[in-house]
């Protein structure tokens, strides 16, 4: 967001104490949402829990274009609708509640420099094989992203979708990269975190930031997604340290709260999605 739109959603933000009625919107979670955007939900959801901020999960087959940005997630909160992680946690302070505050100058810029990895590497990884990877867009994506529509509209949606994607990757330089090249750059990124977290329960020692809810959105979706092949599940079970982590975190934060990670998602059950 810029200076002056972050202001203006602070100064509206700090107005009104969170409401009960909070609703996280996402798009429909057996039948259509990808790896990606599964990722980026679930990421929201353990910031969220983190932070002790109810929010009711709500579902729709629309809901990327309800988003103000064209993303999912969003919460409604009141008057307000924020869309995706970043301007979510500056709502979220703007309510007093921050998990970074007990970082200093020096942790809080390392946050952030994890926060660009995992975004720039998982969750381009995620893009990648969704949309770039033949037998993953025919037997994964394709259905499921056009699920809620009938022809020729979906046909359309996926096209278009699609053409997106492929003009990103050429524009960050992924769309010469083969399958293999991109499991190995998930496999650096997921070395480079192994080794920032270490034997400590969060990233930054005691307390989870939001680099932990991040980082725990994208490994738990990866292990917990079946995809056409294992090969990117095997990249993070390599780094048991941070399989133990997202099992923390899914215990503390998910497990006998709600129903927002239902029992057949958890790490020793297996796969959710087709």
């Amino acid at each position: 967001m810029s200076l002056v739109t972050d202001a203006f959603v602070s100064q509206i933000a700090a107005v009104e104490p969170w409401p009960e009625n909070a609703a996280l919107y996402q798009p429909l979670k057996s039948e259509q949402v990808l790896l990606s955007d599964n990722a980026s939900c679930l990421a929201v959801q353990a910031f969220l829990k983190m932070c002790n901020l109810p929010v009711q999960v709500v579902c729709r087959a629309n809901a990327e274009y309800m988003s103000p940005s064209g993303k999912v997630p969003f919460i409604h909160v009141g008057n307000q609708v924020i869309s995706e992680l970043g301007p979510i946690v500056q709502f979220v302070k703007a309510k007093g509640h921050s998990l970074s505050d007990g970082l200093d100058e020096v942790q809080r810029a390392e946050m952030k420099a994890y926060m660009e990895l995992v975004n720039n590497m998982l969750l381009t990884a995620e893009l990648y094989i969704q949309w770039c990877d033949e037998a993953t867009l025919e037997e994964i994506t394709q259905p499921r992203y056009s699920f809620p529509y009938s022809w020729p509209l979906n046909y359309f949606l996926v096209f278009q979708r699609k053409w997106e994607i492929k003009r990103k990757m050429k524009a960050i330089g992924w769309a010469t990269k083969t399958l293999e090249q991109v499991f190995e750059d998930v496999d650096q990124c997921c070395q480079a975190l192994s080794q920032r977290l270490g034997t400590q329960p969060y990233f930054f020692n005691k307390q989870p930031t939001e680099l932990d809810a991040l980082v725990f959105g994208h490994l738990f979706t990866i292990l917990t997604t079946q995809l056409t092949n294992d090969e990117l599940q095997e990249k993070v079970k390599n780094y048991s340290n941070l399989i133990a982590f997202c099992r923390r975190i899914e215990q503390h934060y998910f497990e006998d709260h709600d129903s927002s990670i239902s029992s057949s998602t958890k790490l020793s059950k297996g796969p959710t999605l087709p």
